[in-house]
């Protein structure tokens, strides 16, 4: 039997505040265990990716109460912003990274690429979660190709979504932050009122208030009160319930490593009209009946509606896209072929 010291933010089960990153480590730590991983997590408070001293200090704190030789898998939000908390660990202690997102995509702060390619450079080994990322890091770190992975995540098995007659239940899920693009999704909606359709919006709320409070005035202003919902984060059985009675996901995102909810949609038949960011084309992929779905240019609202309007008029062509997203359903990994890579990455560093 193995043994792996999984470091994660806390709070990675809080039903509050969802995210593809939490879904990853949680899921990846139990497959581990029932592969018979003897799987430690050591959760460490603070306002990751943004700690402050006491932040830092949890961690080193956790790092050092783990035994020599130890094999340590960290979730890049904690590591990629804590460098020198890896230095002083990476002489005692094997440490693999687990980069959701990048932290230097985008234009962060210079202080921010700098810790995380130091941490990244520290690392005995990064696993990233879509070929997309694995180039970015390879591309802005210079780091060895060898040393950096990918383990794509995984989906678990559910049955097909059965789909309304005019396909009119959209369906966005997402945390609600400018980065999530829901206003090019409103401003798409606006356009489309001479159609049935309802949107309903699930998602944290509390991340980004006065964002939230500027979506919500757009939704006023746009006189979709009566079709667009925020109804805020859902997990478990109310989040698969949404899923078993949506249409279409809809991801309007500015920048995406992967892409979970395109695949926990696809994996329920559902086809998807997204932006195409980052790994938002890997985790749509193509069958041999077809793409199952559409990718637009992030933040072009006019073709992000018409992608909509194609889909919601287009009765004939729904179901084609329909069949394309259960083909790929049937393509998509499971949890334990993620948790079976992410093994041999973590095997491969005390080898």
């Amino acid at each position: 039997m193995t043994g792996v010291h999984v470091v994660v933010p806390a709070g990675i089960d809080d039903a509050r505040h969802p995210s593809g990153g939490n879904v990853y480590d949680r899921r990846v730590c139990e497959a581990l265990a029932a592969d018979g991983w003897r799987v430690h997590e050591h959760p460490v408070a603070g306002g990751w990716p943004r700690p402050d001293a006491a932040a830092m200090a949890a961690l080193a704190t956790e790092l050092g109460c783990i035994s020599a030789g130890e094999v340590v898998l960290l979730d890049g939000l904690v590591a990629s912003a804590a460098p020198a908390a890896l230095r002083a660990a990476a002489d005692r202690l094997r440490l693999v990274v687990l980069v959701h997102a990048p932290l230097g995509d985008g234009t962060p702060p210079a202080d921010v690429r700098r810790d995380e390619a130091a941490a990244l450079a520290t690392a005995s080994a990064v696993l990233t979660t879509s070929r997309w990322s694995r180039q970015w890091l390879l591309d802005h770190y210079g780091l060895a190709a060898d040393r950096v992975h990918v383990a794509e995540p995984g989906v678990a098995p559910a049955p097909p979504a059965p789909g309304s007659p005019t396909g009119g239940e959209l369906l966005c899920v997402a945390a609600v932050t400018p980065g999530k693009g829901h206003d090019v999704l409103i401003a798409a909606l606006a356009t489309l009122g001479d159609l049935p359709w309802q949107c309903r919006c699930l998602g944290a709320l509390d991340l980004a208030p006065d964002h939230v409070a500027a979506l919500r005035r757009q939704v006023a202003d746009t006189g979709l009160l009566d079709r667009v919902c925020f109804a805020g984060p859902r997990t478990g059985a109310d989040l698969e319930r949404a899923y078993a009675t949506a249409d279409v996901l809809v991801l309007a995102s500015r920048a995406e490593t992967y892409g979970l909810v395109v695949t926990e949609a696809l994996a329920r038949g559902l086809p998807v009209i997204a932006t195409s960011v980052g790994g938002v084309p890997e985790a749509l992929g193509r069958t041999e009946v077809g793409l199952p779905g559409r990718l637009v240019e992030p933040g072009d609202p006019d073709a992000l509606a018409a992608a909509l309007r194609e889909w919601l008029e287009d009765a004939a062509g729904r179901p084609l896209l329909r069949d394309a997203a259960r083909a790929r359903a049937a393509t998509l990994p499971r949890w334990s072929d993620t948790s079976a890579q992410v093994a041999r990455v973590l095997t491969a560093v005390v080898s």
